[in-house]
């Protein structure tokens, strides 16, 4: 048991959480969900809301948001490039082409584990150095790349850089750190548009790199870019981290005299101490979540399918517009197209975004988390639409196709693209709260695994097919389309009731309960509980 002085609270009171601290001339640990060691009390989030990246400036979050953005561009730059690559490594190094895409696909599969590994540190240390140490490590590790001689540096490097990455777990967790979930529309879709985006501008450069300049130089890009935004985040974004400023602000207070037995959470729990059973529940989870969550699967598979087919595209595009002519780099700008699609499926959300958090500023029970799968019902379609449109017609010049037609029918495939990510992203993040960073992970481990898978079946896919290989191929894939879209239709209609059945879901409305709860109990504290001193003259003044 903690005992501070009559009158004098430790912090500013918890109204929501805690209505008994800094009432009368002891607090019962029994009595309050904050810890309380010997004479150390622990400073929580609503003692010092102003610290924490909630109350940062609405340009400061978006400036954090913007270096965040290109981010993402660098690390989904580094998956595509190296698609660019596989010619020169065959050569080279003498291996085949199926052989020398497998660093690309080590890559990417690595990419979806690591985004899981650098989880639970994040959370215990921070977003900051762990985004720069990762940064700083995917960096290096293109350096082997530029330099090698050989094959196996190559998988082994590129393998290291997709582990080192740490992703959209940390990305989605900064974001977090700024926006209540009911606030985080704007933001997601934001976001989303760089993780998406990122991928069609390593393409676009990679064409131009691998027509001008020798495959080395695919790294080197790919490091200078790197280099950047490791600088501008260096020098520009702060910690956003809850638990880390709130030790920063726990230290000052002691330091100025405000309070000295106000400790942070770190500080209170003796330090950065995650066990290992932490630290593997963390990393399990989303596994876990994946297996045996079926709306977690279900999108999880939709999104993995859905970015899959732009690495799929990376190897179909040569091929389908060398019947125009197009050279390398010609397929690549080929991919403008997509790229224009996202912002204006970005564009095409806003409406949505505005209208629904106006339901919720009036009744913020009247939208249900699957409100936020609204627009992709109608947006979803086009994912099969555009691949059947793109697969007749890449027939070609020789049945008076122009070079345009298979373009609008891949910027369609890319509006569903993005909207599948941005739907299922921001449903799960509605879905299950405090869990959001589980289920998402789950999201990007599928769209990361089945886009290395892709990397190495799209060029046998597009080429040893009897009859017509470019059509059959494109067809075969809407067809797979079709059948992964359906679950978006289930799980907005009977998202609630399959939600009834998660523990992970029932325990986030058990908690919502309970933090209704504690508000009620709270306001009425302030009428019928025992009061000290200070509340009491409030009381009398208010009364």
């Amino acid at each position: 048991m903690a005992t501070v002085e009559a009158g004098k609270a430790t912090a500013v009171p918890d109204t929501e959480r805690d209505p008994n601290y800094g009432q009368g001339k002891e607090m019962d640990q029994e009595k309050t969900d904050r810890i309380i060691k010997d004479d150390k009390v622990e400073l929580q989030d609503s003692d010092a809301w102003d610290k924490l990246g909630y109350s940062f400036p609405t340009w400061r979050k978006w400036q954090i948001l913007i270096v965040v953005f290109f981010i993402q561009i660098s690390i989904n730059t580094n998956a595509s490039m190296y698609s660019h690559a596989v010619s020169a490594v065959s050569e080279h190094h003498g291996v085949s082409e199926q052989a020398a895409r497998v660093p690309q696909a080590a890559f990417l599969i690595a990419y979806g584990i690591g985004c899981e590994l650098w989880a639970p540190w994040s959370e215990e240390y921070g977003r900051w150095p762990i985004q720069q140490l990762s940064l700083f490590l995917v960096n290096l590790w293109q350096i082997p790349c530029a330099l090698s001689k050989n094959y196996a540096t190559y998988v082994v490097c590129r393998t290291l850089g997709g582990l080192s990455t740490a992703g959209g777990s940390v990305t989605l967790g900064v974001l977090a750190d700024m926006w209540e979930p009911d606030e985080q529309e704007f933001a997601v879709a934001f976001l989303v548009l760089s993780s998406v985006g990122g991928s069609v501008v390593g393409a676009i450069i990679g064409a131009f790199v691998e027509e001008y300049k020798s495959v080395e130089w695919i790294f080197w890009v790919q490091l200078i870019i790197g280099g950047f935004v490791q600088a501008v985040h260096f020098l520009c974004n702060p910690e956003t981290r809850s638990t880390i400023l709130l030790d920063r602000e726990a230290k000052r207070r002691r330091k100025t005299g405000e309070d000295a037995n106000i400790y942070g959470p770190n500080e209170i729990r003796g330090g950065h101490k995650m066990s290992f059973k932490e630290v593997g529940t963390i990393f399990w989870r989303p596994f876990y979540m994946f297996f045996t969550e079926p709306i977690v699967l279900w999108l999880s598979l939709l999104s993995g399918f859905s970015d899959a087919l732009i690495f799929t595209f990376l190897e179909s595009f040569g091929p389908v517009y060398e019947q125009w002519g197009f050279g390398t780099v010609g397929a690549g700008l080929a991919f403008i197209p997509i790229l224009l699609s996202y912002f204006l499926a970005y564009a095409s959300y806003m409406p949505s975004i505005i209208k629904f958090r106006k339901k919720r500023r009036v009744n913020p029970d009247s939208v249900a988390p699957e409100a936020r799968l609204w627009w992709l019902l109608f947006l979803a379609p086009l994912e099969t639409l555009g691949l059947f449109g793109f697969a007749w017609t890449s027939l070609g010049p020789d049945y008076g196709i122009p070079w345009i037609a298979p373009m609008i029918f891949s910027a369609m495939v890319g509006m569903a693209n993005y909207a599948i990510y941005q739907s299922s992203i921001d449903y799960q993040t509605a879905a299950y709260g405090p869990y959001a960073s589980s289920a998402t992970g789950g999201n990007d481990l599928a769209r990361d695994a089945l886009a290395g898978i892709a990397s190495l079946y799209s060029t046998p896919l597009y080429k040893n097919i009897p009859g017509r290989p470019l059509q059959y191929a494109s067809t075969i894939l809407a067809c797979l389309a079709f059948v992964v879209t359906i679950p978006i239709y289930i799980v907005y209609w009977k998202g609630p009731e399959i939600r009834a059945k998660s523990k992970f879901a029932q325990s986030l409305d058990q908690s919502r309960h309970q933090r209704d709860e504690k508000r009620r109990k709270s306001s009425l504290a302030g009428i019928e509980g025992p009061l000290g001193e200070k509340e009491k003259k409030v009381h009398r003044e208010t009364v």
